[in-house]
């Protein structure tokens, strides 16, 4: 019995020194989570007119921020009577792609005026189709009374933007659609034209 007693005792002891011996089982690893893309980019949905220029922007839906820029400044009412413009107009990706800094201050309440011009900059006072300036560069006054100028190139574009979208004919006007704002503090120099000399009297 004794033997016995001391046999399962010695068991036990063994038993003990080999689970403490045993090394504990590595936790699994954690699989680093997986990396999120970043939301895509919406398609570009051509525009099909609907009225006049401010109609048709509201109607495409992909132009809400020039739209509440506009309307922020009261000039969506001014837009609507005006006859023979060109509509230079930025995306709401545009907006969308600039510095956050440089979007908060251009809609600051104390930028207003800043807004207002940026917006007329986008308007010229004239129907201007790509024909008129095809294989060539054009100089257009805007109602902010700064120039862009005009590119026809292949494809066209403004200021060095190229055209998303351009000749969308409407009522009131032409449309050209682009993916960058264009910024009055970088509108190129306007052309002077140097005056003829006055001719000179001959002598009798």
């Amino acid at each position: 019995m004794k033997r016995l007693l001391s046999a399962l005792v010695m068991t036990g002891l063994m038993t003990g020194v080999a689970l403490a011996q045993t090394p504990n089982a590595a936790p699994a690893a954690v699989a680093p989570p997986a990396a999120v893309a970043p939301p895509a980019a919406p398609a570009w949905v051509p525009v099909v007119a609907a009225g006049d220029v401010v109609d048709t922007l509201k109607a495409s839906g992909q132009f809400t921020i020039f739209l509440r820029s506009a309307d922020a400044v009261g000039l969506t009412g001014f837009l609507k009577t005006l006859k023979d413009i060109t509509v230079l107009a930025p995306t709401d990706t545009a907006f969308r792609s600039m510095a956050p800094a440089d979007i908060q201050a251009l809609m600051a309440l104390a930028n207003r005026s800043e807004l207002q011009r940026t917006v007329l900059y986008h308007i010229i006072p004239a129907r201007v189709s790509t024909a008129d300036f095809a294989g060539a560069a054009r100089t257009a006054v805007t109602l902010a009374k700064l120039p862009v100028e005009m590119e026809g190139g292949n494809p066209p574009g403004v200021n060095g933007v190229t055209f998303v979208q351009s000749d969308i004919v409407t009522t009131n006007g032409v449309i050209h659609v682009i993916g960058k704002i264009l910024s009055p503090s970088a509108a190129p120099a306007p052309v002077v034209v140097p005056e003829a000399p006055a001719p000179t009297a001959k002598p009798n």
